[in-house]
């Protein structure tokens, strides 16, 4: 194991924080605390990092966070509001979002800021800005060396009765065109939301271990939460043909025919999935969101078992959060159990000025869990 790719984390006018510092990341951290505290918004930095600020789209689409705009013919249509990003959903001329290690003098650094383009910036995005407004702005987004430029879209502010300069279908052009630029490669990362996964994600991720150790795994996986009569596991169908499209089925030591993996309830496909996505996340992150999500308490100890072996093995670092005080006291069993120092806890608090991160060794951590002490 090569240790975290990212030991420590700094986040400043993201969503809703403006200010966060966490001085260490185990290489699997478990994040803790009460609703709206900034757990997922934590994972959401992470991801944003990790692609080098490249997949920002998908975290608004993920959140349902559009903005109004008019197609080439004048007809109301959404593109993804870029201002939900930036923190307090405001944005004004060198706004700016801070995301990686923490720490003084970091080079690796992503930063992502609203800027009026210069004139080589605006000769790069065509006729998107022709009027010198709050409404021209750019996300100018820089990782090291390299840079990036988008639109950044706000609605007209008299909407039909004028139309916009950012018609949805020239923003939409414009994020193409500069969607590369010269920004540093990504890492590797998954993502897995507390929702129901879908045939279609698990047959993307079982067709990149297929016929791997990753498979075994994947398949003895299901054993902590149907016993060992797992015989084998299958995937019918393809992510990418039409037809009945993808699904998954298991066969049973006592069935005569295969079953489909969801008749097996939502903690076997929560495994499986989890499961899955560790092999796809080697030498990256995973970031699961609600890690107990479908999992029975008594299956905790067992399920990060497998998360701390297979981070091992995988250089996987894995960042999730959880609102279940048997997930976390799992956690801490396996943790304890481990020959590793690998393990962190942190609790995230939420004031109405800030926003702090409270980490627990992993000895302090199963001290609270055998006392039952609260540290959601």
């Amino acid at each position: 194991m090569l240790g975290p790719h990212l030991p420590s984390l700094s986040v400043s006018g993201f969503r809703g924080i403006k200010r966060l510092r966490i001085p260490r990341l185990g290489q699997v951290t478990l994040l803790g605390g009460k609703n709206s505290c900034g757990k997922t918004t934590v994972l959401e930095a992470v991801r944003a990092y990790a692609a080098r600020g490249r997949d920002l789209d998908t975290l608004l689409v993920g959140r349902d966070e559009y903005s109004t705009s008019l197609d080439e013919d004048g007809n109301k249509t959404a593109v993804p509001d870029s201002a939900a990003l930036f923190c307090g959903r405001t944005v004004s001329p060198e706004s700016r979002i801070l995301i990686g290690p923490d720490g003084d003098g970091v080079a690796d650094l992503l930063s992502i800021k609203a800027v009026h383009p210069s004139n080589e910036q605006i000769e790069l995005l065509g006729d998107l800005h022709q009027e010198e407004s709050i409404e021209s702005l750019v996300m100018q987004i820089t990782f090291g060396s390299g840079e990036r430029i988008i639109p950044l879209f706000l609605p007209p502010p008299t909407f039909g009765t004028r139309k916009t300069t950012h018609p949805s279908y020239r923003y939409r052009y414009a994020r193409r065109r500069n969607g590369n630029a010269d920004l540093p490669p990504t890492l590797n990362v998954e993502w897995l939301g507390p929702g129901v996964v879908t045939n279609r994600q698990l047959a993307n991720m079982w067709e990149d271990i297929v016929l791997t150790d990753a498979e075994d795994r994947a398949t003895n996986a299901l054993a902590m939460v149907v016993g060992d009569s797992v015989d084998r596991v299958a995937m019918f169908g393809s992510a990418t043909r039409a037809g009945k499209g993808p699904h998954v089925s298991v066969r049973l030591r006592d069935q005569a025919t295969p079953v489909p993996l969801k008749s097996l309830g939502a903690g076997a496909v929560r495994v499986f999935a989890v499961a899955l996505a560790l092999a796809r996340a080697s030498s990256g992150f995973l970031l699961i969101d609600e890690a107990e999500s479908g999992i029975h308490h008594r299956l905790h100890l067992g399920f990060w078992r497998m998360i701390l072996e297979a981070a091992q093995d995988r250089n996987v670092q894995v960042l999730a959060t959880t609102q279940s005080f048997s997930c976390v006291r799992g956690f801490a069993l396996a943790c304890a159990e481990s020959e590793v120092d690998q393990g962190l806890y942190v609790r995230m608090e939420r004031s109405a000025e800030e926003t702090k991160a409270v980490a627990y060794s992993e000895e302090e951590l199963m001290v609270a869990a055998e006392q039952g002490i609260e540290v959601r």
